[in-house]
C-alpha cells in the first residue's frame, strides 16, 4: 500500500482515490462540435454590455490550485470547499478567507472529481485502482471496470461510482471494498464529460442514458425508471443521449438535461415524469421553487417554469460565450464563460445585474456558493471568493 502525501503531514479528511481502467469500446466527447472537430467560420461571441453594477459584490480572495482540464465538481461542505486539479492535487479551502484546510497528492493526473461528506473525499484519476483511505494513509484498492468521468457520490459511509460506460458501483467508504454494480448495456458512444448522480431521501439517483434511474442505495436494485430523453437520428452521433452532469432538485422534484435534446423534471418519489421540453444544451440545469434554468448549445440563457414546463424567459446575453450551468444564488442567477467572466442576472426577467472577472481563462466547473461566498474556479487553476458588498 502506498501513502497519499499531504502538505499538512497528513490529510484532515479521508480521502478515497477511485481510478479507470481504459476501455477501447467507449468514444468520448464534451459537445457535438467539438467532437466532429471546429472550425475558422465560428461564431462570434455577443459583445459585452456595459456593466450595470446593480448587485453589490467584490473579491474577496484568490487561492492557486493547478490548471484545471477534466470535469471538476466542487464540493460544498459547510463553509469550506473540496476542489481537484489535473496534477492530482486535491484541497479543502475555507470559503470565507480562501485559506486551505488541507492538501492531499492523488498521485495520478485526475479524470473526474471530486465528491465529499466532509469526512471522506473521492476523486477519479488516471490509474487503475480504487484507493480508499485515511489520514493520508491508503488502506485497500480496487480496480474499476470502466473509464469514469462523474464525480464519485459519498453517502451514508459509501462511495458511489457511475462509469462512462454507465455502470453504477458502491464501495465502502472505509475499506474501498466494492459492494455490489448495476449493469447497463453499453452505448456506441458516451459523453466524454460528467454524468448525473445525486442522493434522494433513500434513493440513489443516476442518469442512464436518456433515463432518470432511482436504485435502492443498500443493493443496487432499480426502483423506478423515468424517460427525459429519447434516441432519434439516423447515425450514432445523432441517437447520442445521456442525461449531463447537474440537476435542480426541490424537494422529490429533479430535473435534469439530456444531451442536445430535452430538459425535464421527475417526481423521485414515485420515479413518474411530469414534464419534458426539447432543448439543444449540453450542461446540466440549476433552479428554485419556481423557475428552472439552463443554458443552451448556443448561449441562450433559459427559464422552465417548474410546475409545468413552459419557458417563462430566455436571453441572448451568453450568446456563443461557452457558458457553464447556471448557479442560482439569491435574487441572481451566476453563470460562468469561456473568458474568465461571471454573469450574475436577474432570476426574474434574464436581465443583467452585474459581471465579474477572473484571471481571463476559462471557467472551468459551475460555480458553487458555500456559506456567504460564491466560490469560481478557472482552467488556469486559479480559485476565486466573492462576497456581497
Amino acid at each position: 500500500m502506498r501513502a497519499l502525501s499531504s502538505s499538512q503531514g497528513g490529510a484532515r479528511r479521508g480521502l478515497v482515490l477511485a481510478a479507470l481502467l481504459a476501455s477501447s469500446l467507449l468514444a468520448g466527447c464534451s459537445s457535438l462540435p467539438s467532437f466532429l472537430g471546429g472550425g475558422s467560420d465560428a461564431p462570434k461571441p455577443a459583445p459585452l454590455a456595459p456593466n450595470p453594477l446593480l448587485l453589490g459584490v467584490r473579491q474577496a480572495w484568490t487561492a492557486p490550485l493547478g490548471p484545471v482540464s477534466f470535469p471538476l465538481s466542487v464540493q460544498v461542505q459547510g463553509d469550506a470547499v473540496v476542489l481537484g486539479a489535473d496534477d492530482g492535487t486535491v484541497a479543502a479551502l475555507d470559503a470565507a478567507s480562501g485559506r486551505e484546510l488541507w492538501r492531499a497528492q492523488a498521485g495520478a493526473p485526475l479524470s473526474a472529481g471530486v465528491g465529499s461528506d466532509g469526512k471522506t473525499t473521492a476523486v477519479v484519476p488516471r490509474n487503475h485502482d480504487l484507493v480508499g483511505g485515511g489520514g493520508g494513509k491508503a488502506v485497500s484498492r480496487e480496480r474499476l471496470r470502466a473509464q469514469a468521468f462523474t464525480a464519485p457520490l459519498v453517502a451514508g459511509e459509501r462511495v458511489f461510482v457511475l462509469a462512462a460506460d454507465r455502470s453504477v458501483s458502491a464501495y465502502d467508504g472505509a475499506t474501498g471494498r466494492r459492494l455490489w454494480t448495476q449493469e447497463r448495456t453499453g452505448e456506441p458512444l458516451v459523453l466524454r464529460q460528467a454524468g448525473l448522480l445525486l442522493a434522494v431521501g433513500d434513493t440513489l439517483v443516476a442518469g442512464q442514458g436518456g433515463r432518470l434511474v432511482g436504485l435502492n442505495p443498500l443493493n443496487g436494485s432499480i426502483r423506478w425508471e423515468a424517460p427525459i430523453g429519447t434516441s432519434r437520428g439516423t447515425n450514432d452521433i445523432e441517437r447520442l443521449v445521456d442525461l449531463v452532469g447537474g440537476a435542480s432538485r426541490n424537494g422529490n422534484s429533479v430535473c435534469a438535461r439530456a444531451f442536445q435534446t430535452a430538459v425535464g423534471c421527475v417526481d423521485a418519489e414515485r420515479g413518474t415524469l411530469a414534464w419534458t421540453r426539447p432543448s439543444n444544451g449540453a450542461t446540466g440545469v440549476h433552479g428554485d421553487e419556481a423557475r428552472v434554468y439552463g443554458t443552451e448549445s448556443d448561449g441562450k440563457l433559459v427559464a422552465w417554469r417548474r410546475d409545468k414546463g413552459e419557458r417563462a424567459w430566455s436571453v441572448d446575453t451568453l450568446l456563443h460565450r461557452d457558458p457553464t450551468a447556471p448557479l442560482v444564488i439569491g435574487r441572481s442567477v451566476a453563470v460562468g464563460d469561456g473568458f474568465g467572466f461571471v454573469h450574475l442576472l436577474s432570476r426574474e426577467d434574464g436581465r443583467l445585474l452585474n459581471r465579474l472577472s477572473t484571471d481571463g481563462s476559462a471557467i472551468a466547473a459551475t460555480p458553487v456558493l458555500a456559506g456567504n461566498t460564491l466560490v469560481v474556479v478557472t482552467r488556469k487553476g486559479a480559485v476565486h471568493g466573492f462576497v456581497p458588498q
